[in-house]
């Protein structure tokens, strides 16, 4: 497994962008997250420091820049949760599980797959 680079919370909004669609120039995703309330060059300066840290990379068309993700979603999910857990304390799965069950809106689809999971695991 690749080992996803620290990124912050405003480079996770970003990176969202590009796992939606991608390639993408900046110019693109300026105007994907005009609601967002940030500044154009903020988005810029976060697209560059997620290439930076190997996030994001590049193709270059004339004099456009189109960037796209080096790692999948989930990928990154993935190894977010382990860091969290790992900081936190496998103790602290149950209650952070359960307080995220709570505090989540979940499909009937979400619910079912979580069921099929917590299945699996219980027969292991």
């Amino acid at each position: 497994m690749n080992k996803m680079p620290k990124i912050t919370e405003a480079e996770w909004v970003v990176m969202k962008v590009f796992w939606k669609q991608s390639p993408l120039t900046a110019n693109q995703v300026v105007e994907y997250l005009s609601d967002s309330g940030w500044n154009p060059k903020t988005i810029r300066t976060l697209i560059i420091r997620l290439q930076k840290k190997k996030a994001l990379a590049f193709e270059k068309n004339g004099r456009e820049y189109a960037y796209f993700p080096l790692m999948a979603e989930h990928e990154c999910v993935r190894q977010e949760a382990h860091s969290l857990l790992s900081r936190a304390g496998t103790a602290a799965l149950k209650p952070m599980l359960a307080a995220f069950l709570r505090e989540q809106k979940l499909s009937e689809k979400d619910i079912e797959e979580l069921k099929q999971i917590l299945n699996q695991r219980g027969d292991s």
